[in-house]
């Protein structure tokens, strides 16, 4: 698998002094729609600022909020993110069916078992268990098994190759880079005239996989071990939908393809697939687990965030270092040190979480350091409700509440009949 981190924060040569904004960089040899690079702390900022904390560092996360779609182990997942500081949105895209009282599993388990194999493709750990034990309720474990030990079998990955381990079985074979495409193409490599071979399911149909093969000569069987469906209650993942497309999120993680398709899906059918596309080209972070995952995204041109390797515990950590290099504004006001997160600001070191507008006002008056912008074009960023009100009075609430969550005095300022500025150490142009 390439190997895929995070790239170093830059400093805009057009931004006023003493102001950082974290942006990725992608590397020259990069697979398109990847961020790679490295993180690095950035020799020049000034002193109390925080830095891209280590990927361990309880504070990592600390003012982000991070949306997970995993249904299998989301509460470890979870639990991950939240030991780093990470506000956690939970929105399940999927639910896993097992098959182990299926007539398709049995009666293709009983197909697989009326002649020898030559291959098998394991795609899944979790899934080939599912099948063992599935068989050995049927009374069919001992000649599956048999059948299985007089096979090649390949495995996608090392949870698969570790669970053809577990059964007493012997691995032939495992790509680099855990792709079901690098399994086609080692078989389509060989002369597969008459080879009879079983794939087994990933929780959605191999379609192009199996033709592929049937098209070079092979006697194919399909084993749908598990599926995946839509969660019974979609509403989360509607709500998880609206926060990316709104900014709400700084991140979504992914830990499954069928959990992508099904937020495009969820997404496509309210009309907010462009739109939820183009948060994922922005300001929202893609985070997937592997290069699987990824592909729902990276065909449709989007770049996402993925670890080096395909473990939970590597996407926690390539989410920590990440965007805390990219998910931030860095910048000097009224003598304070600021660190704009996405549902928090750092000042002087000090973690302040702020309200849903006057984060919005803080953020607005960042991108324009120095410089003063409106009551009306303030108005524009504020969310839901603060928005309809009258715009002097909502955007004097919102300012309000930002100044008295900041703290220390001087650090937003308001210029008589123009607007509020953020007071940064120069003056603005006029």
């Amino acid at each position: 698998m390439t190997a895929l981190s995070e790239g170093s924060p830059e400093t805009a040569s057009d931004a006023p002094a003493g102001f950082t904004r974290g942006s990725p960089e992608t590397a020259s040899d990069a697979p398109a729609g990847f961020i790679q690079g490295s993180p690095e702390t950035a020799p020049d900022a000034p002193a109390g600022f925080i830095q891209g904390s280590p990927e361990t560092a309880p504070d990592a996360l600390a003012g982000f909020t991070i949306g997970v779609t995993a249904t299998r182990r989301r509460e470890e997942f979870a639990a991950l993110l939240a030991r780093r500081g990470a506000r956690v949105v939970s929105a399940p895209a999927i639910r896993l069916v097992p098959l182990a009282e299926d007539a398709d599993l049995l009666a293709a388990t009983r197909l697989t078992l009326q002649a020898p194999l030559d291959d098998v493709v394991v795609t899944t750990g979790v899934g080939f268990r599912g099948w063992m034990a599935a068989a050995e309720g049927w009374g069919l474990s001992a000649d599956l098994g048999d059948h299985l030990g007089r096979a090649r079998l390949l495995t996608r990955g090392p949870k698969a190759r570790g669970a053809v381990r577990a059964a007493g079985l012997t691995d032939h074979w495992t790509p680099v880079t855990e792709s079901c495409d690098e399994v086609k193409e080692h078989l389509l490599a060989q002369d597969l005239r008459g080879r009879r071979i079983a794939v087994q399911q990933h929780g959605e149909p191999l379609t192009a996989f199996v033709a592929a093969l049937r098209a070079a000569g092979a006697e194919v069987i399909e084993i749908p071990v598990y599926r995946w469906l839509p969660c019974r209650d979609g509403s989360p993942l509607r709500r998880l939908i609206s926060q990316a497309v709104s900014g709400a999120v700084d991140a979504v993680a992914f830990t499954s393809a069928p959990a992508v398709h099904a937020m495009l899906g969820a997404a496509r059918s309210d009309g907010l697939e462009d739109a939820l596309l183009a948060a994922f080209g922005g300001p929202v972070v893609a985070a997937c687990v592997g290069p699987v995952t990824a592909e729902p995204l990276t065909s449709r041109g989007v770049r996402v965030l993925r670890p080096d390797r395909s473990r939970l515990g590597a996407l926690a950590r390539a989410l920590a270092r990440h965007l805390p290099e990219h998910g931030v504004t860095r910048l000097v006001a009224g003598g304070h040190r600021l660190e704009v997160r996405g549902h928090a600001v750092v000042v002087d070191g000090d973690l302040r979480p702020l309200p849903p507008a006057p984060m919005a006002v803080l953020k607005r008056l960042a991108d324009k350091p120095g410089h003063v912008v409106s009551r009306a074009d303030l108005r524009t960023v504020l969310p839901g409700s603060a928005a309809r009100d009258s715009a002097e009075h909502a955007v004097e609430m919102a300012v309000t509440r930002l100044r008295r969550a900041l703290g220390p005095a001087g650090i937003v300022e308001t210029v008589v009949k123009r607007g509020y500025r953020l007071a940064c150490p120069h003056q603005p142009t006029p």
